[in-house]
């Protein structure tokens, strides 16, 4: 065999982000003319805000700021960062305790590369977003995966406390928690997290925690950020980043929160990685962070998100054979089909094929995201335009009851 084939045994077993494959599929349709409702995009369907794009002109052109940066981020982006984290969170946290990086994939992957020993085991709720599982595969670590707990669809999903707890052994490194939660749209109670909490402090074991939707948050419900809880220094790895708050998915840029002296340790693996940060990028960031005009443009999007996820969920709610919870956070709803499935013989893979071939609407199958618990599970964003989720949800309700009537089967 030649030598550059002769890659690590990991890499065959690397799962990467099925949802990306559900983008081309439906680039494919539209060059074929197909009226494309697209419904599984988790990013905003508007651009960057305008402020933050002048900043970012502005560095460049003015400044002419192109070159290297400090590798934990320029000081103006980790002062940005621990002052809103402080005002929004209490959090206390030092500007030295922030590492920005490119993402927030970034941000995890740092994380993970720091304390993951070959061997070591993380815990991961699933249905989970797969940067968490992989980026511990590819460092030799093992994802152990705990089912989330559905609770049918009045109150959705919910942490499984003590099957979480009797997944800890002696290798556990990190329990990961998504709040609000990709891709189930789950938002987990301050008494569970303080449970949480208390479980990985009893077993010696971190919190990863990502909360890359925190500004996405509905019907008034309350948002308990893990970084506002006493002593988190002890017990925390808390990561975060602009993607979806401020529309800038492009940009790559996230940050990881860490104690003082864990932080340079990171920068040290950084420096190696990517050097430094985006430096225009950061520029824009600081704008983002201070602009009171971005701070209301977040506010009216996630407020029109708000009503984009009622108008798909009456739209789910009615489908026969489908159990539609109400989400309280981020931009999804994960529809329960296992009713479909028993009813016509279809997984929600064929289901999906289904509904995409001869409806033109992309949704992705559950079973996307690791590991096995979204099967009977189908996701959808609302991250998007009011008609866009009124069709889509439409064409959904129609599919699903054509495909029962037809009893279509393998």
């Amino acid at each position: 065999m030649e030598p550059t084939l002769r890659l690590r045994g990991i890499i065959g077993n690397l799962r990467g982000e099925g949802g990306f494959a559900f983008l081309a599929k439906a680039r494919e349709l539209k060059e074929k003319g197909k009226p494309v409702v697209n419904l599984s995009i988790g990013q905003p369907d508007v651009p960057t805000p305008d402020p933050v794009i002048e900043e970012a002109v502005r560095a460049l052109s003015e400044e002419k700021f192109t070159g290297y940066t400090e590798t934990p981020g320029i000081p103006e982006i980790r002062k940005a960062i621990a002052e809103y984290l402080n005002e929004r969170y209490g959090a206390g946290v030092s500007w030295e305790e922030v590492v920005v990086t490119p993402g927030t994939k970034g941000a995890i992957f740092l994380a993970l590369s720091a304390y993951l020993d070959h061997g070591d085991e993380i815990i991961v709720p699933e249905p989970s977003y797969p940067a968490y599982p992989e980026g511990a595969k590819i460092l030799g670590g093992k994802p152990v995966y705990v089912p989330l707990e559905w609770r049918g669809p009045s109150k959705g999903f919910g942490l499984d406390l003590e099957k979480i707890e009797e997944a800890i052994t002696p290798r556990t490194k990190f329990i990961v928690v998504n709040n609000p939660q990709n891709p189930t749209g789950a938002l987990f109670s301050p008494k569970e997290l303080e449970e949480l909490v208390e479980i990985a402090r009893k077993h010696n074991v971190m919190i990863l925690a990502d909360e890359i939707y925190d500004n996405f948050v509905y019907d008034d419900a309350e948002f308990k950020s893990l970084i506002s809880m006493p002593g988190w220094r002890e017990w925390l790895i808390y990561t975060n980043g602009f993607s979806k708050t401020f529309s800038m998915t492009g940009w790559r840029l996230g940050y990881v929160v860490v104690r003082k002296e864990v932080a340079g340790l990171l920068s040290k693996i950084a420096v190696s990685v990517w050097g430094c940060p985006v430096s225009f990028a950061q520029r824009a960031a600081v704008r983002a962070l201070s602009d009171p005009e971005v701070w209301e443009w977040v506010r009216k999007l996630s407020k029109r998100y708000a009503e984009m996820r009622r108008i798909l969920y009456e739209e789910l709610s009615k489908t026969p054979g489908v159990e539609a919870h109400l989400s309280k956070g981020a931009y999804y709803l994960f529809p329960r089909v296992k009713q479909v499935e028993e009813e016509t013989g279809l997984s929600t893979e064929e289901i999906v094929d289904y509904i995409i071939n001869n409806y033109y609407l992309i949704v992705l199958p559950g079973g996307v995201f690791p590991d096995k618990a979204g099967k009977d599970f189908i996701r959808f964003s609302f991250a998007t335009s009011r008609e866009a989720v009124s069709e889509g949800g439409k064409r959904f309700r129609q599919a699903i009851t054509d495909l029962l009537e037809k009893k279509v089967h393998r």
